[in-house]
């Protein structure tokens, strides 16, 4: 199976704020925020609505971190792997 490893609970994410030090915490996929409804929807279907042409083709998953110290945000790119 091929597929986003922190999704599927095989690895957590840990990177540092860039901004404050501090650990950022993962909020999941960014296109589970698209709408009330997108964390139901097929991933492959979101992919068309991101404004990146080409991220339906792209073997990643996008997620959302951020930083509970100073508030940032930042989109972290999640590479698919083989499990």
């Amino acid at each position: 199976m091929i597929g986003c490893s922190v999704c599927n609970g095989i690895e957590e994410i840990q990177v540092v704020c860039p901004h404050c030090g501090s650990m950022l915490l993962d909020e999941g996929k960014i296109y589970d925020f698209y709408d009330d409804y997108s964390a139901y929807m097929d991933i492959d279907l979101l992919k068309l609505e991101d404004g990146d042409l080409l991220s339906s083709k792209k073997a990643e998953c996008m997620h959302l971190l951020v930083c509970k110290q100073c508030q940032k945000e930042i989109e972290q790119k999640i590479p698919y792997r083989i499990f």
